[in-house]
This record gives C-alpha cells, structure tokens and sequence, in this order.
C-alpha cells in the first residue's frame, strides 16, 4: 500500500512546482519567441530579436506580480463580487464558527470569509500565506448543503491554504495577464503596419507577427496546460488533505457530487484564470474538453478517492 503524504510534503511538493514553473515558464518562452522569429530572419536577427521582447516582457510580468502579490486577493475577491461576513452576521453566523472550527482542527489561523451572491455551488481560497488567507463561499452551496459536507468544501480550501497552494494560484492567475496584454498591443501593431508597402516596414511586420504567434502559442497551449496539470494534482491533495481534517471524507464526496451538477458562477463564469482556483469549475460542466486543458481531475476519480479513504 503506498504511504499516505504530509502535510509537510505537499508543502515541500508545492514549494519545488512553484520553483519549477518560475524558471520553466520563462525558459519556455524565450524559446517560442526565437524559435518563431528564426523562421523569418536569420538567426543573429533572431537572437537579437528575442533579447528585446524578453526582457521588457520579464521585467513587467515582474512589476505586475509585485502588485500581485500585495494586491491579487483583493483583485480576485472584486471579481467575485465577494462581501465579507464576521462572527455578528445574524444569517451566517454557523458558517463563520465552521470555518473557526475548521482552521482549529487544522493549525490555521482562521481565514477572512466572504460570501459570493450566487446560487451555484462552488468556493475558493486565496491570500499570500496562511496568516492573512480568505476563503469565499457561494450562497448556493451554503443554502444547498448540509453541515458536514459544508465542512467539508471548507476543509478542503484550508488544505489549499495550509498546502500554500494560494500563493502560486494567486501569482499565476494576475500575472498571467500580461502576456495576454502585451498580444493584444503587437496584434494591433501589426494590423495597423500592415497596409504599408515598404519593404523594411514588411519585414519588421513579419517579424512582430511571428512573436505576436510565439505569445499565442505560449498563452493558448503552454501556460494553460502546465497549469492545469499542477491545478489538478493539487485538488488531489487538498482532498486528501481536507478529509484528513474533519476526518470524514464521504462528506466531501457527497458534497463534490452535488456541487459538480451546479457549479456554474455567472461572475466567474468568463474568468478563465480563476476556474482552476475553485473547487469545480465556475464555467460549469464541459465534458467535451480535453482532460490535458481540464481545470480539475475527473469528479468521478476524486470521489473514488475520497470513498477509499
């Protein structure tokens, strides 16, 4: 029978994925950029070409993710359209003691917690660290859940957060942003360069394009699926985790296989960035997907887990 992991080493696992798509990604896209311009000049020009879209691209993915980090749960709760409640909230007073309860069983301090106006059922973690970390809940699955597994999606985002997985969903999630930004000026460069018939204008036209294709390719295909492959294999563990909390995973189970019939957010619902935060899909079902472009493991998969346990 294989060991059950730590805490500790989903801490220690998460730390070196984090180390790991901090070089990688960068790496992998300084290689597109030049791989894409070498098809259009020569490949000095190529070279020279990649250092001047690199660098200013990494210095203000760098900027942006300093902002980011003093900034991104406050920028991802506004997007959920997110208000706080305390322990004086008359109508979700029960809720703020579950999660007290619940970081206390856990060794967390207790999170902020904020309640999302929509009745679909779905929930997620974020902040820099355990110390300021906040958890948002939907009114769906609070009015649609019982108590148990309600403490159990709660669990759940506090293994997210005792596993530090928020820190590194948080960075991803406002920093990607700036490739995606930068795409949409060269797009426009170009379509604005395009109608000209010099024959440098051309060439510098070409080039822009292949590096407006090289940012395409790096936010379209490589971005979205090396973090969907980490999303998944950390929503594994923060079940895992979760259950061990409140030791009773088959109120989990119970509660993933009614939030995934109605996970659908209206505000998430187009936010792409932030579906692998949440604890199913804010877009709803889309079984049609890929499960390599796939935000979260199979439910099915996690619920067999979970009922194993």
């Amino acid at each position: 029978m294989r060991k059950a992991r730590t805490v500790y080493e989903h801490i220690r696992s998460n730390n070196i994925k984090t180390t790991l798509l901090v070089v990688a990604f960068p790496l992998i896209f300084v290689l597109l950029v030049f791989l894409f311009t070498w098809i259009v000049v020569p490949v000095d020009d190529a070279i020279n070409t990649t250092i001047k879209v690199a660098l200013p691209t990494m210095a203000v993915c760098l900027i942006w993710l300093l902002i980011s980090w003093a900034f991104g749960d406050s920028m991802m709760l506004n997007i959920a359209g997110a208000k706080q409640i305390d322990e004086t909230d008359p109508e979700y007073k029960y809720i703020y003691k579950s999660v007290e309860n619940v970081a206390l069983a856990a060794g967390l301090p207790t999170p902020r917690v904020y309640i999302i106006d929509d009745s679909g059922m779905n929930a997620f973690a974020t902040g820099r660290s355990p110390n300021d970390a906040t958890i948002a809940l939907t009114r769906g699955i609070i009015k649609k859940l019982d108590r148990p597994e309600i403490e159990g999606v709660i669990a759940h985002e506090m293994a997210h957060i005792g596993n530090r997985d928020i820190r590194l969903d948080m960075l991803v999630i406002t920093g990607i942003g700036v490739t995606v930004f930068i795409a949409d000026i060269l797009l426009r460069t170009i379509i604005h360069g395009s109608s000209s018939r010099d024959d440098e204008k051309n060439n510098t036209t070409a080039v822009l394009f292949m590096v407006w294709l090289a940012f395409m390719v790096f936010n379209i295909v490589i971005t979205p699926v090396l973090r969907m492959a980490i999303s998944r294999k950390r929503e594994f563990a923060a079940d895992a985790t979760g259950a061990q909390i409140t030791r009773n995973p088959m109120a989990l189970a119970n509660a993933l296989r009614k939030i995934t019939s109605d996970s659908r957010v209206g505000v998430l619902e187009k936010q792409t960035a932030m579906a692998a935060v949440c604890i199913a899909n804010p877009g709803g079902k889309r079984e049609f997907i890929s499960e390599i472009f796939a935000t979260h493991p199979p439910v099915a998969e996690r619920i067999k887990r979970l009922e194993s346990m």
